[in-house]
């Protein structure tokens, strides 16, 4: 068992490292997006309310890049009404998840958001640096520039204080909202969440490491057995 486990890190393992490093993909830069999740329902709002509505987000902040992603399905929004208003992500509350806040970015909405649907998907990728991609008192009540707004902004959502909400004519507070979580396990755009996600999804990946490998993340030269090819 030990040496198919060997062998598997060797013939597997070592030469994705490998052809990420020459590639140059394991890269500071690569490794700086953080990915965070939340469920938008009804009962998630402040105060809760009965709407079928749900949805998902989805958002990466790349803190080299200065850069935010953002991306938001939903559906069955109530069928009294014109639908959507407005979508934000609202920052921050005084615990995390739970409360209210202010909205912090695009003011009236996110650009190009769909407006008076009940369903609908929405992606856009903001540039942090510039002041268009926040509410200007956001700005002005963290630090009074796009660097600290952003710095408050990314330090909001990794403390559980951020959500995203999508408001209609309906409910205008917000129909549907869920607080940004993180990601449970990276599985894209980062070189260490790729390979995690190839070796987990190896019939032999429940087995041990071979005690060459170093837990730290460095590798022992791999023994001519192990990598004969037998």
């Amino acid at each position: 068992m030990r040496l198919t486990a060997t062998r598997f890190v060797c013939q597997r393992v070592l030469p994705m490292i490998l052809l990420l490093l020459a590639s140059g993909a394991y890269t500071a830069a690569q490794a700086t997006i953080t990915t965070y999740v939340a469920s938008l329902s009804g009962s998630n709002e402040s105060p809760p309310n009965a709407s079928p509505g749900a949805g998902s987000a989805q958002v990466d902040l790349d803190d080299v890049a200065n850069t935010m992603h953002v991306h938001i399905v939903f559906s069955s929004l109530v069928l009294t009404g014109t639908g959507t208003t407005a979508s934000h992500i609202h920052a921050p509350t005084a615990s995390p998840g739970t409360g209210t806040a202010g909205v912090a970015t695009t003011t009236p909405y996110f650009a190009g958001f769909p407006i008076g649907v009940r369903a609908g998907t929405f992606d856009i990728t903001l540039d942090m640096t510039q002041s268009s991609s926040y509410n200007p008192s956001y700005v002005s009540a963290n630090g009074g520039t796009p660097a600290s707004a952003e710095a408050a902004l990314f330090a909001a959502i990794a403390a559980g204080k951020a959500y995203v909400n999508i408001h209609s004519n309906s409910f205008p507070g917000g129909e549907i909202r869920g607080f940004l979580l993180p990601q449970s396990v990276p599985t894209r755009r980062t070189s260490w969440g790729r390979i995690k996600v190839l070796y987990s999804s190896s019939p032999t990946s429940s087995l041990q490491l071979a005690p060459s490998m170093d837990l730290g993340g460095s590798a022992a030269a791999p023994s001519a057995e192990c990598c004969a090819g037998n």
